[in-house]
């Protein structure tokens, strides 16, 4: 299915006779960024267009993500031998990062919440070999991270079956063709399409469930600690303490739809985001500041596609504005200390208020139950019991 879709839309883009002549020069480094301070990382994990969007959505420090080929001989592949199964090649990501940022382990968790590690023979809907997951380690630590990390993920028990995902030695990487890079950005219709379909993210779902989303505090380098929002401390919030980070600062540290929702006022697809659904008890947090935000408490089953709240976790910690556009008038929500666009709220919600605090999922950290104390959030805690 994946082929016929990027037949489709090369041809829409460049006419059928352009389809071989796109893939000349495949040594070029038009892709990758031009920072010698960047780290770089190889990864396979089947279609090159999901596992780059993984890692440049979701990975903080994640600079670019390129698609490519590696795991094989042949020099200079294209895509049409790749894909056919003419090459040794498998379809595979070089992820440019900041390690200031984050750890390889925290790649490596990526990986994990896009991969299915125990299957060597494709992934997903897409077969082959040159579409088997891989770990391409650059140095003997990233060897020794990626083999305790798989280690760690045998012993977790959460697949049925070994995990047996190659770790090899990095070799070569051969940039794909340009109409792959950024393929779910410049495609999105299509690209959803080929990902509902491929049971990519039906098997994640099922095998991590809650825990989808990589609490990246946990793999942030000592160094950078001080610079990461309050929430990935341990110290909660302080308001007196909170300085809100720069322009340039957030970009880095946010991914682009956390960025493009809190401080672009956007919103994220329906259904397609971390908490819509999230039925575990915690504490939703600014995801720039960690300013306690909603309590689970609060939460409910909206069926509109986003988390859904009766109200704030206290009155002080919102801020309402008058929003019209789009040519209607509406009530916004923003957060008090980090000026974070948050969601809207409507009179349209149950007992006892009455109200719908219709949220983003990327504007907000999660902090579960049980984590409360340890963060800087005890406080909280009767309020997400609901013993308060």
């Amino acid at each position: 299915m994946k082929r016929y879709l990027l037949m489709v839309s090369a041809a829409a883009a460049i006419g059928l006779a352009g389809l071989t002549a796109v893939a000349s020069d495949k040594t070029d480094t038009e892709y990758a960024p031009d920072n010698p301070d960047l780290a770089v990382a190889t990864f396979a994990g089947g279609c090159f267009w999901c596992v780059e969007e993984a890692f440049e959505k979701n990975a903080p420090g994640v600079v670019e993500a390129v698609s490519g080929y590696s795991g094989g001989d042949e020099a200079n592949p294209t895509y049409q031998q790749v894909a056919g199964g003419q090459t040794d090649h498998t379809e595979a990501v070089q992820v440019y990062y900041d390690p200031t940022k984050i750890t390889y382990e925290g790649l490596l968790q990526t990986l994990w919440r896009t991969a299915n590690p125990t299957d060597t023979k494709g992934q997903y809907v897409d077969r082959g070999q040159q579409y088997r997951p891989a770990v391409f380690y650059h140095n003997e630590e990233e060897k020794r991270l990626a083999e305790a990390s798989v280690a760690e993920l045998e012993a977790s028990g959460r697949y049925d079956k070994p995990v047996a995902i190659e770790i090899v030695p990095f070799e070569k990487f051969w940039p794909a063709e340009k109409y792959h890079q950024d393929y779910y950005k410049k495609n999105p219709v299509r690209y959803q399409v080929y990902t509902f379909n491929s049971g990519r993210y039906q098997f994640i779902e099922k095998v991590w469930g809650d825990d989808q989303k990589v609490d990246y505090s946990k793999y942030v380098p000592e160094s950078d600690m001080q610079s990461q929002p309050s929430s990935s401390t341990g110290n909660g919030f302080d308001p007196d303490t909170f300085t809100k980070p720069d322009d340039q600062a957030l970009k880095q540290r946010l991914t682009d739809e956390q960025y493009y929702v809190t401080q672009k006022d956007g919103t994220e697809p329906a259904f397609k985001n971390e908490y819509y659904d999230n039925k575990r008890p915690g504490l939703y947090v600014d995801i720039v500041s960690g300013e306690p935000l909603f309590s689970s408490a609060d939460k409910y089953k909206s069926n509109t596609g986003w988390p859904s709240f009766t109200r704030p976790i206290s009155p002080d910690m919102v801020v309402e504005k008058e929003d019209n556009s789009f040519f209607m008038t509406r009530t916004e929500i923003r957060s008090r200390y980090a000026d974070s666009h948050l969601g809207h709220v409507f009179n349209d919600g149950p007992e006892p208020t009455g109200l719908r605090y219709c949220m983003n999922s990327a504007a907000m950290d999660f902090i579960p139950l049980e984590e409360m104390e340890a963060r800087g959030y005890g406080e909280y805690i009767d309020e997400v019991r609901g013993d308060s």
